[in-house]
């Protein structure tokens, strides 16, 4: 991982904010930041959903910040971008189901956080761009296929709402403000650091977790729901070059995807045959949203 220089800039004349930086994604990106000679990295986290220890192997290094702080509390957001160059804006409650569960807390983290962040970002002296993880979840209930990003049907979760109004937002700033922002839609990541645990955990660990614990899995529905799954270091590829793309770019989103569908029964067959067991999978009623 990291190995691919995916800049062309020098990095170690900038300064990154990744909020959310101790969960899947942005523990990634900050490691690919670091290892690319960034000149300062800070996170910020309330470890509501991340983790200290994926940030572990960064604990020493001397570019690394980390700050805990909630991105619903305003202050604490204009502080964490004091003198920063470039923001990853990827601290989110990322679930449907939590979303379904408790869409309140989806909506006070999800979107009075985002507004916070566009708010401290239009307060910062230093601040050149914003980038924000968007959602394939603001397709909705679009048929289309391919997803095209100009192309959104109505959301059929909270969570889809959240996300939705995240591009909302950004838009209304960009055209007001002049606030610089790139949404980045990302389509099923997943990859290293991602958590097979709590009740909330993506299909992709839940596997791999049941085929460690000999355990079959349950699938939601008949399992010919179909996804697109793509690779962390696509995210973070994203991310870093959304950063250093031409004006063009801004106020603008983009899909994050790898451009491919598999069925989760397909998905599993083939994960079965690679670890040479056999588990029949559990059915369970279809998920909501």
């Amino acid at each position: 991982m990291n190995e691919t220089r995916y800049h062309t800039e020098t990095l170690s004349k900038y300064s990154f904010l990744v909020t959310g930086g101790a969960g899947f994604i942005g523990s990634n990106l900050v490691g690919y930041l670091l290892k690319h000679g960034a000149k300062k990295v800070r996170v910020l986290d309330n470890l509501a959903t991340g983790s200290l220890s994926n940030l572990l192997e960064f604990k020493d290094h001397p570019a690394f910040e980390f700050l805990e702080g909630d991105i619903r509390t305003l202050d604490i957001c204009v502080a964490a971008m004091e003198g920063m160059d470039y923001v990853s804006h990827q601290a989110a409650l990322g679930s449907v189901p939590r979303s379904i569960d408790d869409p309140a807390t989806s909506n006070e983290v999800n979107v009075t956080g985002f507004l916070n962040m566009l708010l401290a970002q239009n307060a910062s002296k230093s601040v050149k761009r914003m980038v924000y993880a968007a959602s394939s979840s603001t397709y909705g209930d679009s048929k289309s296929l391919p997803k095209v990003e100009d192309t959104i049907g109505k959301p059929i979760s909270p969570y889809a709402v959240t996300k939705l109004v995240n591009e909302i937002y950004a838009d209304v700033f960009y055209k007001t403000y002049g606030t610089p922002t790139i949404g980045l839609r990302y389509f099923n990541v997943f990859g290293p650091k991602q958590s097979p645990k709590g009740a909330y955990a993506a299909v992709i660990p839940l596997f791999m977790q049941a085929l460690k614990d000999n355990v079959p899995p349950t699938i939601n529905g008949d399992g010919e729901q179909t996804r697109d799954f793509t690779f962390v270091e696509n995210a973070v590829q994203a991310n870093v070059r959304a950063f250093f793309a031409s004006e063009a770019a801004v106020n603008e989103v983009f899909n994050v995807a790898y451009g491919e569908r598999i069925s989760l029964n397909t998905l599993w067959k083939e994960l079965e045959r690679i670890s040479g067991k056999e588990l029949n999978a559990i059915y369970g009623p279809p998920r909501k949203g």
